[in-house]
């Protein structure tokens, strides 16, 4: 006796209800739409694939993000214009102590020492500049990603991981190695000019990348 022929979609299900739709050997379905070699249908994200939007690596130096990094000489200019902002209240301050010395040195000798108040002004110069500095470079720049000399040069710091700006605890902590590796060698100011990724020594310490705005 011959065995008849399964009808399509294979042999009736328990309860005579047919397998509709599904091939032999745990195939998928019929009628599923795939592309070639199996792969995905168009407009479909492949599995691993980042999401539309998320930030791409892999950038022109061959790894790295595809964002434009900025340069050195605007990193340079930048740093420049915000050191040139904090210095103004210590340079009142010194420019007020200097001139009372003079002044002393010329009518009161022997006692040509400085008077108080010009000496409250150089202290409280210095607090002021370190105040500013804090407010530029720290609490400025980690919220926003510029501080007045970025901003004027529009560039932008960035989280290396979420392309975001990085806190003021982060900041505080990039300006302290900064200040640090700077002391230690000269070579962080410069390493951007020959880093794939135009990054200093504390860049990459605390993951930040600075960008063209």
């Amino acid at each position: 006796m011959s065995t008849p022929t399964p009808p399509p979609g294979g042999y009736p299900h328990q309860g005579g209800h047919p397998q509709q739709g599904y091939g032999q050997y745990g195939q998928q379905p019929y009628n599923q739409p795939q592309g070639p070699y199996g792969q995905p249908p168009y407009g479909q994200p492949q599995y691993g694939a980042p999401p539309y939007g998320a930030p791409q690596y892999g950038g022109g130096y061959g790894y790295g993000p595809q964002v434009p990094l900025a340069d050195w000489a605007p990193r340079a200019g930048a740093y420049l214009i915000d050191a040139l902002i904090s210095s103004v209240p210590i340079l009142i301050g010194y420019g007020v102590l200097l001139g009372n010395i003079a002044t002393r040195a010329d009518n009161s000798y022997p006692d040509d020492d400085p008077q108080v108040f010009a000496i409250l002004v150089f202290v409280a110069g210095i607090a002021a500049s370190f105040g500013l500095t804090l407010w530029n470079r720290v609490f400025r720049q980690g919220r926003t990603g510029q501080s007045v000399g970025k901003s004027a040069l529009h560039l932008r710091l960035v989280d290396a991981t979420y392309f975001q700006p990085v806190g003021a605890g982060k900041s505080f902590l990039r300006e302290f190695l900064s200040g640090l590796f700077n002391n230690a060698c000269f070579l962080n100011l410069l390493w951007p000019l020959w880093d794939d990724q135009k990054q200093t020594w504390h860049d990459k310490v605390m993951s930040t990348y600075v960008l063209k705005d």
